[in-house]
């Protein structure tokens, strides 16, 4: 007999995301984890002079009986090096056990559900991404209730991204698109420079001295009639650049493909990201039959502990890497709904892989097998995907698209019409935007991040 168990991790002090990812490793050793919420950074209680903390809740299902289960996490505490302090005060790692079923558990060592669930907005919050549903049995209250209780402004969530957390509560991130392909739609390729690296190093620190919070390294153009490289050849494009980039630049790298021997590669040289234009082809088949197996890549993700970009992409890779023809079926007034099913087909495989929900960032595919009144729709009702409440990013940089409904200007020409599509995504929810041009990409989002913020 399983019993289903939800257990809150955080930790303050040291590599506070490595030791709340370490916790799960270990917790899994004897419970089988269904689920994690979002990362929270929040403020100490009690003893307020310490630095913050990060929170999460996961829930999951074990055989064991509830003193076993806290005899196992207390031994997983110890064994992550956890040292006692004054109560209340810094640790590196701490495991609570909030609730076992609807269990009602008191002894001198142990009280389910935790006693101090009402009073803590960073237990709450996670459980809100989790279960908000979930009735208290003692207080017979449910999570949304005990919330709203607290009457607490929501902690700022946030995502691990190598050596530094990204918090979702700033201003949309601005990531710049370095490509080294000779055929890239946009005419912007250093493949065919006569030193690609310092051609890339030379670009990515303009990028940073415009603004750039992040690059995205891609060395296959994904682009309709694209040329077909060999793996080999896609790692020989990325691999030096993102290696010499690492050591110049301390910005986030990330890796633009789909094949999981390049992202491994990437991963390798110091990217930090995996942004995979796949769609991961299985989640588009019936949900009984899309959902057997876990992608490659997702499970890359999940053992190296990195966000992972969902697309949705409407015309996927042929076993040849080539385009299908795109897929202009589906009405515009419909293209948001099946997206939508497209990334929840995404989210639940990336799940199943393991994939921390604080590392799932989801992509509506813009460019990718949609036509234009499908691609104005999805801008007008990007909200509406947005409120999966993952971060979006949004890619309309340069798009062919966007040269339809600006009368045909030429991919040289474009600038204007991304900005206005940037904008518009940012109004709508998107928290990063990847362009070409980053300065003035740059400039016109601080302008609307700021009057939003004041909106708000």
């Amino acid at each position: 007999m399983t019993n289903t168990v939800y257990i809150a991790l955080g930790g303050n002090i040291g590599d506070r995301a490595a030791f709340i990812h370490a916790a799960l490793d270990a917790l899994k050793a004897y419970v089988s984890i269904e689920e994690t919420s979002h990362l929270y950074e929040t403020q100490p209680m009690h003893v307020t002079d310490q630095p913050l903390f990060l929170n999460a809740v996961c829930r999951g299902t074990t055989r064991l009986t509830p003193p076993d289960l806290l005899r196992a996490v207390k031994r997983t505490e110890n064994e992550l090096g956890r040292t006692k302090t004054v109560r209340y005060g810094p640790r590196n790692v701490d495991l609570d056990i909030l609730f076992y079923d609807d269990a009602v558990v008191d002894t001198p060592s142990l009280t389910i559900p935790h006693i101090r669930i009402p009073e803590r907005d960073f237990v709450l919050a996670p459980l809100l991404d989790l279960e908000p549903d979930l009735r208290h049995p003692r207080l017979d209250l449910t999570v949304r209730q005990l919330w709203d209780r607290l009457e607490m402004p929501m902690p700022p969530r946030v995502m691990p991204l190598g050596d530094r957390i990204w918090h979702w509560s700033q201003p949309t991130r601005v990531m710049a698109i370095l490509n080294m392909t000779p055929d890239s739609f946009s005419g912007d390729g250093l493949a065919g420079a006569p030193d690609p690296v310092a051609a890339a190093c030379t670009l990515a620190r303009q990028f940073a001295a415009d603004g750039a919070d992040a690059i995205d390294v891609g060395g296959y153009s994904t682009r309709p009639g694209h040329a077909d490289i060999s793996i080999e050849e896609e790692i020989g494009r990325v691999a030096p650049v993102i290696s010499a980039l690492r050591k110049e630049l301390d910005l986030p790298l990330s890796i633009d493909t789909f094949r999981v021997e390049v992202a491994e590669a990437a991963l390798d040289a110091g990217a930090v990201w995996l942004n995979d234009v796949s769609g991961f082809p299985a989640a588009g088949g019936p949900r009984e039959d899309a959902l057997q197996t876990v992608p490659a890549m997702a499970a890359l993700a999940a053992r190296r502990r990195v966000p992972l970009v969902l697309m949705d992409n409407r015309a996927p890779l042929h076993v040849d890497n080539r385009h299908r023809d795109a897929n202009y079926g589906t009405p515009a007034a419909d293209i948001v709904s099946e997206v939508r099913r497209q990334l929840d087909r995404a989210l639940e495989l990336a799940r199943r892989a393991c994939v921390a929900r604080w590392h799932r960032v989801i992509d509506p595919g813009i460019g990718f097998g949609k036509s234009v009144s499908q691609h104005a729709a999805l801008i007008r009702r990007l909200d509406e995907l947005t409120a999966l409440g993952y971060p979006l990013l949004f890619g309309a940089s340069r798009k062919g698209f966007l040269g339809k409904l600006a009368a045909g200007a030429p991919v040289d020409d474009r600038l204007a019409a991304t900005i206005a599509a940037n904008v518009l995504a940012v109004e709508r929810g998107a928290r990063i935007v990847r362009v070409h041009d980053v300065r003035e990409n740059v400039q016109a989002l601080r302008v609307a991040c700021a009057v939003l913020a004041d909106a708000s």
